[in-house]
């Protein structure tokens, strides 16, 4: 299948009658001819009242028709352009609701250790890595994940000190919430047989009590450190990069999660230099909270940038067991994982952003992590007077959701918190999630339907460069609730997938609701701005495991396509 363009000789340009809906009849209807038309494949819309329709026109940025073909052709003037689907199928655009833009787009320039299958591959890599690298230069990589190597263990401090002595080495785990060093790094950040975890944190020490070399949450800080964050153009550079990565996988947005307040200003030039390739939704970190407060939201580049959110953590993740857990993990009893946020600091925080009209984006993994968040949500909107709360719309998110209390279900829709979700967590976190959490612990796992059928409001993402950031993964993961290979595991309760008419909006539509935006994003509408996906296959009918393999051959953002798949395209003239 290929995807066709042509230009198309004028016709007479009158608007045909198409039965708008309600919504659009309120939207005055175009009388000039289209900039684009889109027809020839299975055209989705996340709009419960008109699901289908086979031709999209666009004019200006915007969706000026979604209808029938013959009505369509009657937009087309000399120079409109004509995108023919070809069999493909076009959505609208998909939006990655948890993502790190940069860190997407330094993971095309460091150690990417994604594809690490043991410890002995991961020391090879280093090793390689150290080779090439200068004397005294920190090595740095990221994306390893022990729970399937063959060793069944963490690396250590002495995996990497055979290939890499002298230059420091700090690798963090796809999760970012742990790393492994070598011991150049840990002597070089301070840490030693005599140190103390900080509140939040965990050293691991092996029998002869030494830093094993895995430092967990706010203990990474001191090797972190080490590593030297890009400045200036370099890192303007990589937010560009991060983007367009995104951009050719399918991506037209994203909801770039935990970003320095100093990087605001610079995503807003490359956005407002035209080297933004999706729309960024920004949640900054807590240092950012007065300055943000001041200016909610702040708009950038035509909408293409929007700061509105700070980011914050209850706990850790639960593969290097930092998840806040009620009770004890099953396979590690001594622990119940580690709580990162302060009551009342948070309470404080949360009453004070109330006020301010800032959205409270909350890392919340365990059991505990959840509930201590919907507690202080509850306690910080009881601060505020009921008169002033009804005019409160608030959308605060609580992002991963990972493990609920089952009790705990129904409070996300009383208190209006949105579950931000990841799909690719639960499809990887199956292969170990059952030994730290134990059986009847996973009847609050991933439970995305339960969440839904209990009134609680969705949206999907991937937190990438902790996953891969790839939406037919996502995709794939929420309808079939298997690993890559189809593997689901004993009591991992499929019938917590969802449909696929609700996975659609899991990525389009309910993002578009998470960010406030849902009257100018989320679906293919008359009026709203023209942002679609486009596939070669149709994902809403295909077999689950083909969803993978369907290739993105065009991404469009405001009606300009920023990603075309130069393989599957025909030009006229060509």
């Amino acid at each position: 299948m290929r995807i066709g363009f042509s230009l198309v000789s004028a016709l007479a340009i009158t608007l045909a009658a198409c039965s708008p809906s309600a919504e659009e009849a309120a939207i005055e209807p175009a009388i000039d001819a289209a900039d684009v038309v889109y027809w020839g494949g299975a055209i989705y819309t996340a709009n419960d009242e008109q699901p289908q329709v086979t031709a999209v026109a666009t004019q200006d940025g915007r969706i000026t028709f979604a209808g029938d073909e013959a009505d369509a052709e009657l937009l087309i003037g000399p120079e409109t352009r004509i995108v023919d689907l070809n069999g493909g199928a076009m959505y609208p655009g998909f939006t990655d609701s948890h993502v790190h833009v940069f860190g997407v787009g330094q993971r095309e320039r460091t150690l990417n250790l994604d594809s690490v299958a043991s410890i002995e591959d991961l020391v090879a890599r280093v090793a390689e890595t150290v080779e090439g690298a200068e004397p005294g230069q920190v090595v740095y990589g990221r994306g390893w994940i022990e729970t399937h190597y063959p060793e069944a263990r963490f690396p250590n401090r002495d995996d990497l000190d055979a290939v890499s002595p002298d230059n420091p080495v700090v690798l963090i785990r796809a999760d970012g919430h742990a790393l492994v060093a070598n011991s150049a790094a840990l002597e070089a950040g301070g840490i030693t047989r005599d140190s103390a975890a900080p509140e939040g944190g965990e050293i691991l020490f092996d029998e002869a009590g030494e830093p094993t070399g895995m430092l967990i949450d706010t203990a990474m800080y001191p090797v972190t450190a080490l590593v030297a964050a890009p400045t200036g153009q370099e890192r303007a550079d990589i937010y560009a990069e991060g983007a367009a990565r995104l951009a050719s996988l399918g991506w037209a947005g994203g909801h770039d999660m935990s970003v320095p307040y100093s990087d605001v200003e610079m995503i807003e030039g490359v956005a407002e230099a035209g080297h933004l390739a999706i729309r960024v939704y920004v949640s900054v970190n807590p240092d950012g909270y007065a300055a943000l407060s001041q200016e909610v939201p702040r708009i950038a580049a035509d909408g293409r940038v929007i700061t509105r959110a700070v980011k914050i953590y209850m706990d850790g993740a639960l593969g290097s067991r930092g998840a806040a857990l009620l009770s004890p993990y099953s396979d590690r009893p001594e622990t119940s994982g580690l709580t990162i946020a302060e009551e009342d600091q948070t309470i404080g925080l949360f009453t004070e952003a109330l006020r301010s009209g800032v959205q409270m984006n909350v890392h919340a993994i365990g059991d505990r992590g959840n509930r201590l968040l919907l507690d202080w949500v509850e306690e910080a909107l009881a601060h505020v007077p009921e008169e002033e709360r009804a005019r409160i719309d608030h959308r605060w998110r609580d992002e991963h959701t990972q493990i609920v209390e089952p009790s705990d279900m129904p409070r996300f829709a009383e208190l209006g918190v949105i579950a931000s979700m990841q799909p690719s967590h639960a499809i990887g976190d199956l292969h170990f999630a059952p030994a730290r959490l134990g059986e009847e612990r996973l009847e609050g796992a991933y439970a995305w339907q339960t969440l839904l059928d209990n009134g609680a409001r969705l949206t999907g993402g991937s937190d990438a460069p902790v996953e891969q950031g790839d939406p037919r993964i996502e995709f794939y993961a929420t309808v079939a609730r298997a690993d890559l290979e189809g593997f689901q595991g004993e009591n991992w309760h499929p019938e917590e997938a969802l449909s696929r008419d609700d996975a659609l909006k899991l990525f389009t539509l309910w993002p578009a609701y998470a960010s406030f935006r849902e009257d100018e994003l989320g679906s293919i509408e008359v009026g709203k701005r023209a942002d679609f996906t486009i596939f070669s296959d149709d994902i809403m009918t295909i077999e689950p495991m083909e969803i993978l393999s369907v290739t993105p051959w065009m991404t469009v953002v405001g009606g300009e396509a920023v990603y075309e798949h130069e393989a599957s395209f025909h030009r006229s003239g060509e």
